[in-house]
């Protein structure tokens, strides 16, 4: 299941009961783009890329797999990214030029174009659940309703210019389950005074346009910061003081880290990535986490003590991220054409095969096939352990102990991933080819 949020949100598997307040009336959308696998900044950027270029642009968004938290106003670290972020992401993923961008102190000179990207505070947006509960920021779309290929314009004294006298459409594509109701993408048809209730303070204007030439070839990259980054990022959450705060973060941070997971995984199979197990189950598990906060969250919340685990399971999840997902390009999906045994690393993954099969008392073909190390019924934690020994004694090196956690473990190509990314690994590499 997935389990969302967004700034400020605090979500669960919870209720599923209408919108309220939402005026004029509402359509739902069609299901030709995946929304619950972006946040509320994402979805509305995607839902552009994909009118303007074509089904499946989207998924440029999900090329980088990214961790490179950054210090939030509260003084814990976030990954949360900013409109600017997301709109240079735009330009460079999606095909997507900022032609103009502003603040305004209400609705009045939001352009009324295709096109008209508009960033407030969903506290006062009447078809989110959030309207008069929380405050946020939450992105949607505008134009005059009954376009005629005219622009239209809000006017200071709140009255619908040229070929918005109709009225305003709103698009927002935004997916998610909230503690008050559900947020499903929709198209609301508001009048100029909803538009004035709506947007009664500060609010980013950016107006979007398809870019000459469309969107760039995108490849899967990672930019993820190292091990240390990692730890220093969980034990902030784990050392604060005030578990109330942390842990109500922590589920925001955990929500966009899944969702992220999911369209890098995603993007990955529609490049060509072949059917990965391992990868589908790291994809699960970051939902599972999320579950697993939303629920600890509650507990403190309620007076409760903190369940166990919790940190563990997200320090474990994040040192995994680069060896499954890193690297879940470098099998080729069936029928693909492969490369040649070096440009794959067949030394190091046929000598990680042949310590596994001879603890493990099975063939090495399977291994190099990518059956799971998990699938032999020998296999067992002790029998890890023993594989891990074997390969630092045979290799002549030793693993980044932040790096032995059970999703790295489970498979020939995940260990392969961190003996490469061992810094004593360097010798071994070399003797291998591989350097």
């Amino acid at each position: 299941m997935d389990t969302g949020l967004d700034p400020g949100a605090v979500v669960g598997p919870v209720a599923r009961g209408a919108r309220r307040g939402s005026p004029g009336t509402t359509r739902t959308l069609p299901p030709a783009l995946p929304y619950e696998l972006f946040d509320c900044l994402q979805v509305n950027l995607a839902v552009l890329a994909d009118r303007w270029h074509g089904a499946g642009t989207h998924l440029g968004l999900g090329a980088v797999l990214r961790f490179a938290p950054v210090t939030g106003p509260d003084g814990l670290p976030t990954v949360a990214r900013t409109v600017e972020q997301h709109l240079a992401d735009a330009r460079s993923a999606l095909g997507i030029e900022v032609r103009s961008l502003h603040r305004t102190s209400g609705p009045a000179g939001i352009p009324l174009t295709e096109g008209c990207y508009v960033v407030a505070d969903a506290y006062h947006l009447p078809w989110v659940p959030y309207f008069r509960r929380r405050h946020m920021e939450h992105s949607f779309l505008t134009e005059a309703a009954g376009r005629d290929g005219r622009d239209g314009q809000v006017g200071q004294d709140g009255q619908v210019g040229q070929d918005g006298r109709d009225g305003v459409s709103v698009v927002d594509g935004y997916h998610n389950e909230t503690p008050w109701g559900s947020a499903r993408p929709g198209l609301w048809s508001l009048s100029a005074e909803d538009l004035l209730a709506a947007v009664p303070g500060p609010a980013l204007v950016a107006e979007l346009a398809p870019a000459a030439g469309g969107p760039g070839a995108v490849a899967a990259t990672a930019d993820l910061a190292g091990p240390g980054a990692v730890d220093a990022y969980v034990n902030a959450y784990a050392r604060h003081p005030d578990r109330d705060a942390a842990l109500g973060r922590l589920t925001l941070e955990t929500w966009f880290l899944a969702r992220s997971r999911r369209l890098h995984a995603a993007f990955l199979t529609a490049s060509g990535a072949a059917p990965d197990g391992a990868v589908d189950a790291h994809v699960r598990g970051w939902g599972a986490l999320t579950e697993q906060t939303y629920l600890a969250a509650r507990r403190v919340e309620r007076g409760r003590t903190e369940p166990p685990g919790l940190l563990p399971r997200l320090r474990e999840q994040l040192h995994a991220d680069g060896a499954l997902l890193g690297t879940a390009l470098a099998a080729p999906a069936a029928g693909a054409a492969a490369g040649p045994p070096a440009a794959v690393g067949a030394e190091l993954r046929g000598a990680v095969a042949a310590v596994a099969a001879a603890v493990l008392g099975t063939a090495v073909g399977p291994l190099l096939d990518g059956r799971s190390l998990g699938e032999v019924p020998q296999f067992s934690s002790f029998r890890i352990v023993e594989i891990i020994e074997r390969l630092e004694e045979e290799l002549r090196f030793e693993f980044d102990a932040a790096d032995l956690v059970p999703e790295n473990l489970h498979d020939i190509d995940a260990i392969c991933a961190i003996v490469r990314r061992s810094p004593s690994a360097g010798p071994a590499l070399a003797r291998l080819g591989e350097s």
